[in-house]
Parts: C-alpha cells; structure tokens; sequence
C-alpha cells in the first residue's frame, strides 16, 4: 500500500492504435500515447471529441455498454488490461475513478471510503479506520470532517462531496485515478481544493484528467493531450501531445493553436 512512500514507476500506460466503436459507428481511432507514471495528464479538446470515451477505455467501463468494441492494445505497467483473464474488477481497484458529478453513496462519511476495502476484505476496525483516515487526509477532507464520519454524505457541500469520491478511489490504493471534469460544477473555491489535491496526489497516484478548462490544464498538468473530432463523418482522433507548457505556448499543429487560443471548440 501507498502510504507516502516515494515514487515508483507503476501507473504508466501505453496506448497503441486505440479504437472505440458503438455499433457501426467509429467514435475513435488511431489513438497511441504514453501516459506518464506519478504525473498529471490532461484531455482536451472540443465536446464530441472522445476524451471521456478515451478515458474510459482505460478502466474497461466501456465494456459495460454492450455495444461498444474496444481495438488496438492499451497496456497498463507493460501488461494488456482487454485481455479475456485480465479481471475488469481487478483492474478498476488500479485504475479508480472521480466523475463530473460527485456520486458518494447514500451512507455515512466513513462507509464511504472504506466501503472498498471491505469489498477487499478489510474487516478489522482498526485497519479500516487507518485507511479512511489516510484517503481523507490525501483527499484534503479529513480536517473538515474527522469529528464527524457518521454524518450522511449527502449533507456535505458539492465540493466536499467530490473530495470525499476521490477518498473513496484512494481507499483501494490505486495506482491511477481518472478525473472526467471532476471541478465542472463547482465554485471557485470548491475547484481549487481539488486542483490543490490533484497537485500533492501526483507524487503517488497517476491521474488522468479530462478537462474543458484550458487554464486548469494548464495549471495542474504536466503533460497534455489534444483530441479532435473534425466532422460527425469521421472519428475522433488525437491531434498531438506534448509537455503542458510546450503545448501552451508553441504547439506543433494549428489546430491545437486555434483551440488553445479559443478560435473554436
């Protein structure tokens, strides 16, 4: 388990000719990037461009609609996950994920967080307190509630609710989190709590992060990656990719000049 220990390299995926198909109709394709282990990556792009499709594959949660087809290789720490004995469940304790949303369950603070490592088999009180503390504490939540782990999660504001989903995405230890627009719907504060947060997990955890903010991906990514769907006829594909600051002040395509800047998307 993680517990501040230093970086390793674990969490890196390599994407090879990635496709995702809904039926007969093409979403991605050719999609190939290294994602970088302990480091924040950023999707970016115009609505309809495919980043949450993208982020999504590398979980396997597209597997759960029964129409869509995955194709090319995704390897995550050098191991294939769509593999027919590569366990979906096994995967996502790796490769947790935070939607646009906050989703707690409807129970308690502490249940919460430790309702995965329960499903691990975590039972001894003792443990489970130590790891809904660390989740809270990583999620830069616990001072807010540690006297009250009882109360309903529904109680919470928008923004602690969300730092309490990326608690419980911490509490199984994952090596990845994915974040699809997890500040969308949040103030100002709110939203820079959890880039705050994003900011200190990245020495431990990689993180993806699908985001229409183009200043919040410049502020918390170290690396960035533009995607574009050009027409409805065609699929969406990756434009380029690239370290944040390059690719905000000299991108190698017009293209992603022209988003950056706002002349489109």
């Amino acid at each position: 388990m993680v517990t501040g220990s230093a970086p390793t390299d674990k969490g890196s995926f390599t994407l090879e000719d990635v496709s995702v198909t809904y039926g007969s109709e093409t979403a991605i394709a050719g999609v190939s990037m290294e994602i970088a282990p302990t480091a924040v990556t950023a999707l970016i792009g115009p609505s309809g461009c495919g980043k949450s499709t993208l982020l999504r594959c590398l979980n396997r949660m597209n597997d759960e609609l029964g129409n869509a087809r995955v194709g090319g290789t995704i390897l995550l720490d050098g191991i294939d996950i769509y593999t027919s004995d590569y366990d979906p469940v096994e995967l996502r304790t790796k490769v947790g994920q935070v939607f646009q949303k906050p989703n707690p369950f409807p129970m308690s603070i502490y249940d919460n967080v430790a309702y995965g490592p329960r499903t691990q088999g975590i039972r001894r009180r003792t443990e489970l307190d130590d790891v809904v503390e660390r989740s809270l504490r990583r999620s830069a939540l616990w001072g807010e509630v540690k006297k009250d782990l009882k109360k309903h999660a529904f109680e919470l504001s928008g923004g602690q609710q969300q730092r309490l989903c990326i608690a419980r995405a911490l509490a199984t230890e994952p090596e990845v989190v994915l974040m699809d627009e997890p500040a969308s719907s949040l103030d100002p504060i709110s939203t820079q709590q959890i880039e705050d947060t994003i900011a200190e997990l990245k020495a431990h955890v990689t993180i993806v992060i699908v985001t229409h903010n183009m200043q919040q991906a410049a502020r918390i990514s170290d690396q960035t990656a533009f995607m574009l769907r050009e027409s409805m006829d065609h699929p969406a594909f990756l434009v380029e990719m690239g370290e944040t600051r390059t690719m905000f002040t000299n991108p190698g395509d017009t293209r992603t000049e022209a988003y950056i800047t706002g002349r489109f998307g």
